[in-house]
C-alpha cells in the first residue's frame, strides 16, 4: 500500500470539522499510487478520497485543485474537491498539505477493449477541448530540462546500452521541441488506473497531481503508452487506432501535431522510464511503499524508436 503519512482517526475527525461533509464513519488507505498518501473515508453524507501531498508545494497545489473543479464544471467527468468553510480548497493534516475530493463511482480496468479506449480518447479529446481556457499555469516538471537533471543523476547507476539509448534519446528530443504545438492544461499521467469506468461507461479522470500545461498531443502520448500496450510492452495497433480516432472524433489534429506525434510517443516513454528508473535506483523512505518497473518502459521507447521510419495508420 502507498501510505507514506499515518492519519489516525481521532485526526481525521477533527480534519473533517473544517468541512461540511458530515462525520466520520470509516477510512482506508488506498494501495494504488507512489507520489502521495491516500484514503478512501466515508461520512454519514458522503464518500471522499483524501490526498496527503508528499512532495508537491501549495502554490501549485491550488493549480491541480483549480484544475479539477474547472474541469468538472466544465461537465468533464472528474472529481470536484470539496472547499472548506473558509472557502479553500487547500488544507492541511498531519503537517501536509491536504485536500478532500468527492469519491467517483466505478473501477478501473486491467485490460481496456477498443470500445473503452475509444471512450477514453474521446473524453481527453473533449477534456483538450476546454482546458485551453483554463486561467491557471504551471510549468510542466517533466519535460526535457528535467529529463536532463536525471540523465546526469543516474549517470553511474545505467548499462553501457542504456547510457547510449538514452543519450541519443534525449539529443533527438531536443532536436525537436513541442512548444510549437497547440498548448493547453494536460493531465499528464492518464494511465489506466486514473479513470474510472462504470456499467461500460466512462465515470471519471482522477489523480492529476501531474497536471501542466503542455502539448496537448503530448497528453494523448502519455495515455496511448499506457492504455495500448501489450504484454511484449509494444503498441497494439488496434487499441492504439480506437483511442486515436476517438480522440480525434472530438478534436483533430493539426499538421504539426501529425508531423511530431511518433516523437511525442518516445518523449512519453522517456518520461516514465526515467522517472520509474530514478525511484529505482533512489528509493524513497516511506510505509509500505512500492515502485514500478522502468525496464516496461525502456522497451517501449526501443519500440517506438523501431518504427520510426515505419507507416503505421494509427499514428495519425
Amino acid at each position: 500500500m502507498s501510505v507514506f503519512t499515518a492519519v489516525h482517526e481521532h485526526q481525521l475527525i477533527e480534519f473533517l470539522k473544517q468541512f461540511d461533509c458530515g462525520t466520520l464513519r470509516s477510512f482506508v488507505g488506498i494501495a494504488a499510487g507512489i507520489e502521495n498518501t491516500n484514503y478512501f473515508v466515508t461520512t454519514d453524507r458522503a464518500d471522499l478520497v483524501l490526498t496527503l501531498f508528499e512532495h508537491h508545494q501549495p502554490e501549485e497545489l491550488h493549480y491541480f485543485l483549480d484544475l479539477m473543479a474547472y474541469l468538472a464544471d466544465h461537465g468533464i467527468p472528474t472529481a470536484h474537491p470539496l472547499c472548506s468553510r473558509d472557502g479553500s480548497y487547500l488544507s492541511e493534516l498531519n503537517g501536509k498539505p491536504a485536500a478532500l475530493v468527492l469519491r467517483l463511482t466505478g473501477h478501473s480496468i486491467d485490460e481496456p477493449h477498443a470500445g473503452e479506449c475509444r471512450l477514453m480518447g474521446a473524453a481527453l479529446g473533449r477534456l483538450h477541448r476546454v482546458s485551453p481556457g483554463f486561467t491557471g499555469y504551471r510549468m510542466p516538471d517533466r519535460a526535457l530540462p528535467w529529463a536532463l537533471e536525471i540523465h546526469r543523476l543516474l549517470a553511474d547507476h545505467l548499462s553501457p546500452d542504456d547510457a547510449a539509448l538514452l543519450a541519443d534519446e534525449l539529443a533527438t528530443q531536443r532536436a525537436h521541441p513541442r512548444n510549437h504545438l497547440p498548448q493547453g492544461a494536460i493531465h499528464a499521467d492518464l494511465f489506466r488506473d486514473n479513470a474510472l469506468f462504470d456499467n461500460g461507461q466512462l465515470s471519471g479522470m482522477i489523480d492529476f497531481y501531474y497536471a501542466c500545461n503542455d502539448a496537448l498531443a503530448y497528453d494523448l502520448a502519455v495515455t496511448v503508452n499506457d492504455w495500448c500496450r501489450n504484454e511484449s510492452h509494444h503498441i497494439n495497433p488496434v487499441l492504439a487506432h480506437a483511442m486515436v480516432q476517438g480522440y480525434q472524433s472530438v478534436r483533430a489534429f493539426n499538421e504539426d501535431e501529425r508531423t511530431a506525434w511518433p516523437l511525442l510517443l518516445r518523449a512519453a516513454a522517456l518520461r516514465f522510464w526515467l522517472s520509474r528508473l530514478k525511484d529505482q535506483c533512489f528509493p524513497r523512505a516511506g510505509e509500505l511503499t512500492y515502485a514500478k518497473d522502468p525496464n516496461v518502459f525502456r522497451a517501449l521507447l526501443r519500440h517506438h524508436r523501431d518504427l520510426a521510419d515505419a507507416n503505421h495508420h494509427w499514428l495519425i
